[in-house]
């Protein structure tokens, strides 16, 4: 008789990052369920790259959750400012950036725990990083067992002993060089993946921002070329 497979709820961006757990998480047997974003964001193409990676990869379920993130504002990501270009890895590591958006991840996990207890799941997978990341304070160690802590506190499965909400963060301590090294282990077509804060109108990556300059950081340390191709800004 064959066991039934326990189900995951795995948030997805479409980034390098979001596609490598979600890789991590079909490896270790999990029904996967992603859960994507569309809040707002100036980067919207990050939604066909997470559509690619899930025809890729294969899911029971991806879901797209609209929410407007805009009302607030508050980020480069949501309003209107200017995207940082150019920063060295040195300049990255001091300061939040005006790309965090306020409390994003905080809602993002509240919609996947919402989903994982409708699913009788207890597992929600992340891509959070605390070592090549912008400086995001929802993507350290301790916000992660803050709110997992706060998770099973929350919900009826939680209080009726039936969830024990477990939050995965598979990348946490990894560079970017060792997440993308994981990744091509387990087959992943980073060229399926969009990565940029600031991408032209046809999707074509800038090459500048923070997120693409450590995703070819990492590419570059792996002594591999970066599989997407990058606009005229770019270099």
């Amino acid at each position: 008789m064959e066991t039934e497979r326990k189900r995951a709820v795995v948030l997805l961006s479409g980034g390098l990052d979001s596609a490598t757990v979600l890789a991590i998480a079909r490896s270790e047997g999990y029904e996967l369920h992603a859960l994507s974003f569309s809040y707002g964001q100036r980067h919207i193409v990050e939604l066909d790259a997470a559509r690619r990676v899930t025809a890729a990869i294969g899911v029971a379920d991806h879901r797209i959750a609209k929410i407007d993130l805009r009302v607030f504002g508050g980020s480069a990501l949501t309003g209107d400012f200017a995207v940082p270009k150019g920063r060295g890895t040195e300049e990255m590591s001091h300061g939040i950036p005006i790309t965090y958006v306020p409390a994003r991840n905080t809602i993002f996990l509240s919609f996947a725990l919402a989903w994982a207890e409708v699913l009788a799941s207890s597992d929600i997978f992340i891509g959070v990083n605390a070592l090549d990341y912008s400086g995001y304070p929802d993507c350290r160690p301790e916000f992660i067992v803050a709110f997992e802590k706060m998770a099973n506190l929350a919900t009826k499965a939680g209080v009726e002993g039936r969830q024990a909400l477990r939050v995965h963060t598979p990348l946490i301590a990894l560079t970017k060089a060792e997440i993308i090294r994981r990744g091509i282990e387990l087959g992943v077509d980073y060229g399926l993946t969009s990565s940029c804060y600031d991408p032209s109108a046809s999707g074509e990556p800038c090459g500048e921002c923070d997120s693409c300059l450590l995703r070819r950081k990492g590419f570059r340390e792996n002594g591999i070329e970066d599989p997407v191709e990058y606009g005229k800004s770019g270099f």
